[in-house]
């Protein structure tokens, strides 16, 4: 059931947290409070909506037991070609973002407060509407858009130079097909 969504999981929890050990156990947190809340599943909202809410949840309950600091990143492991990718980046998202994400935005998202790290994460790299981060983060899309554009100050912020230049021709091209 949950199979063709745990690479999309694993993603998601290594944007929110930066750490691939970290990831590792909050994927497996995420499936085992999934398991536990399958009863209460509502089938009207999408699965692989439900579960990043539950992940998402988990990885703000981890935030918050950490100390508030920026740790060092681990690389994401790569994965082989035929394994399940990732949701389709939209192309009009406000950063520039390659295979997983740039390390110098990861870093930057670190210095965000756990809410507004989802919010961008959602908004900015998944490409949701507000009010599909607004309904997984169970706010309004007030808050979501607020939190967003605290967000996006903070990264504008941390990021160098270098990681906000805009798309080369190629990659408008390749964005464009």
């Amino acid at each position: 059931l949950v199979e063709p969504y745990r690479h999309a999981l694993e993603v998601h929890c290594y944007r929110m947290l930066g750490s691939a050990l970290d990831t590792e156990d909050l994927v497996q947190e995420t499936l085992l409070r999934a398991w536990r809340a399958l009863d209460r599943y509502q089938p009207r909202a999408q699965f692989q909506t439900w579960l990043y809410r539950i992940a998402t949840n988990a990885c703000l309950d981890e935030l918050e037991r950490r100390p508030r600091r920026a740790e060092p990143l681990d690389p994401f492991p790569d994965l082989p070609v035929d394994e399940a990718s990732a949701p389709t980046y939209d192309p009009e998202a406000r950063y520039a973002i390659r295979e997983g994400m740039e390390l110098a935005l990861l870093r930057a998202i670190q210095e965000l407060p756990g809410r507004q790290r989802a919010v961008l994460i959602f908004r900015d790299v998944l490409g949701w509407t507000a009010a599909e981060a607004a309904d997984v983060l169970d706010t309004s899309v007030a808050s979501v858009t607020s939190a967003l554009q605290r967000a996006r100050a903070t990264i504008d912020q941390h990021l160098p130079e270098s990681a906000l230049r805009p798309p080369s021709a190629d990659e408008r091209e390749l964005l464009e097909r």
